[in-house]
């Protein structure tokens, strides 16, 4: 672990750094000045998205899973992120738990209960309401959460680790261009890159706060009888960005790998007590078939668009969920990446895409089945509690469940935890980015993106609600979809390059000899 002293000075690029700062600052503004013409600029942009480049989210996202496969089974699978004698830095539980936190977070939790249960009552094809359409509802909700994101993740965390672990380049996002732009990742197309990188950082990140704080003002609603209000959630956004500020000062080892630590154990305590209270063997017969439809679906559905339908299903869920996860990939994948040091590819890939798939395949078939079985009996109008709002249904289905009261707070800290560790880490990367790839940046910055990614968020909320969130999450990732791709033709040329002699043990080549 590293135990490197905080730093309490500057240390940026500082072009990247007051670039992202004056165009963040800028947005605020508009958004607090021109609320009304945001939002209808918002709309308008996401709809051109949507109509135009829907396609491209599709192919692209639809290869990596295949890519990170390639890679995992290849001859680089043995390839360490380091000298060949590194070793992993993190034992492998909190190493999933930091990775897990980051990667997802808070809307594994917003959507447990709520995307099973909207795409059993409209769903993409075939009629609804049905048993088919329940066990296409899970089908599709492990589409937009399983493999997809975490080959995003795996392409953008490895390119980084690798070229920075074991070639020795600057620990930023434009250095996994290297082995195509050699040293223009120190110029105007590198700054570009790591600038957009923040601002994808600051709008996927909010777009997750934004979805969490809407379900902990529900949760306050249910338990406490506290009305939810804009005023409450822009409270909210404060108090926990307050509480992620302290945790990303106390660095990666003492805040956010011990928050992450507790956040998985209190997760798994939720999702234990909805499979032992709840419908236990409807959860547990659930299990194997929806990851038998999932595995045997995959190629069809991941390249599925709505072609000769022409419906707006898509767009409403999948094109969103595409710009999250590649508006969160600089984010989630700089961090994957720095936790990660001294790991093979194939551990690597495995830990960071197979294991996190079936965690997520548990818990939506804990919380979706669940849901769909107090449906389907009769015993709770879950469609009617999704429909009427997404971010109060966990609440729902946990008052048909004994304790609800104690479930419901338990459930209130999971989510907090979660918009916490979500925000420091979220924090720590953008500080490393525009510092230059300081993997210890100094306490002041760390401070000042904490604070200014919880701005983000509430003047999102402010504009227009989820929809503005959807349309930053969209707008980010549309240009960023691009560079991954690059990222993926730098990556498998450098290791088809640099591979063919393994590194010996304290042995690190330059990027000179090595490129």
């Amino acid at each position: 672990m590293s135990t490197a002293p905080k730093k309490t000075g500057l240390s940026v690029d500082p072009t990247v750094f007051f670039t992202s700062a004056a165009l963040m600052v800028a947005f605020v503004g508009a958004g607090a000045l021109f609320t009304d013409t945001m939002g209808e600029a918002a709309s308008a942009l996401q709809s051109a998205i949507v109509s135009h480049f829907g396609w491209l989210y599709i192919l692209v996202v639809g290869a990596f899973p295949a890519f990170a496969i390639y890679l995992m089974c290849s001859r680089f699978g043995n390839v360490r992120l380091g000298p060949d004698d590194a070793r992993p830095e993190y034992g492998t539980f909190a190493w999933l738990s930091m990775l897990y936190g980051a990667g997802l977070g808070i809307g594994l939790v917003f959507y447990g209960v709520a995307e099973p249960i909207l795409h059993y009552a409209t769903p993409p094809r075939g009629p609804a309401l049905t048993p088919d359409a329940a066990e296409q509802s899970l089908m599709f909700t492990m589409y937009h959460w399983g493999l997809h994101p975490w080959a995003l993740y795996i392409v953008m965390g490895l390119a980084l680790a690798y070229g920075s672990f074991r070639r020795g380049l600057p620990f930023t996002i434009s250095s996994t261009l290297y082995p195509l732009i050699g040293e223009g990742i120190h110029g105007p197309i590198g700054k570009a890159v790591n600038i957009l990188a923040v601002f994808g950082t600051l709008f996927g990140l909010a777009t997750s706060l934004g979805l969490g704080v809407s379900q902990i003002a529900s949760g306050l609603n249910a338990v406490a009888g506290i009305e939810s209000t804009t005023g409450l959630q822009i409270g909210l956004i404060a108090l926990i960005t307050a509480i992620a500020t302290l945790s990303v000062v106390a660095g990666l080892d003492k805040g956010i790998r011990r928050l992450s630590l507790a956040n998985a154990g209190l997760a798994l305590g939720l999702l234990a007590f909805v499979v032992v209270t709840g419908p236990t063997l409807v959860i547990l017969n659930a299990l194997p078939q929806n990851l038998g439809t999932y595995l045997q679906e995959l190629v069809g559905v991941t390249f599925f668009s709505e072609a000769y339908n022409g419906g707006d299903w898509q767009a409403s869920w999948t094109l969103f969920y595409w710009g999250w996860w590649v508006s969160w990939t600089p984010f989630a994948g700089m961090f994957i990446a720095r936790i990660s040091r001294g790991r093979t590819i194939r551990e690597f890939i495995a830990g960071t895409m197979v294991v996190p798939t079936l965690v997520t395949l548990v818990w939506f078939t804990g919380f979706g089945n669940a849901s769909l079985y107090l449906q389907q009996s009769g015993a709770a109008d879950m469609v009617g509690a999704v429909q009427q709002s997404a971010s109060t249904s966990l609440f729902v289905l946990l008052e048909q469940l004994p304790l609800s009261m104690l479930s419901s707070v338990l459930a209130l800290i999971v989510i907090t935890l979660f918009f916490v560790t979500s925000s420091d880490s979220a924090s720590f990367v953008i500080d490393m980015i525009t510092s230059g790839g300081d993997e210890n940046p100094p306490v002041a910055q760390r401070v000042f993106w904490a604070v200014s990614e919880g701005v983000v968020a509430a003047i999102l909320l402010i504009v227009g609600g989820l929809g503005a969130l959807q349309t930053a999450s969209l707008t980010t990732g549309l240009p960023f979809t691009i560079v991954l791709v690059v990222i993926a033709i730098a990556l498998i040329r450098t290791l088809q390059l640099n591979e063919a002699t393994p590194l010996h043990k304290g042995q690190q080549l330059s990027t000179t000899a090595a490129e």
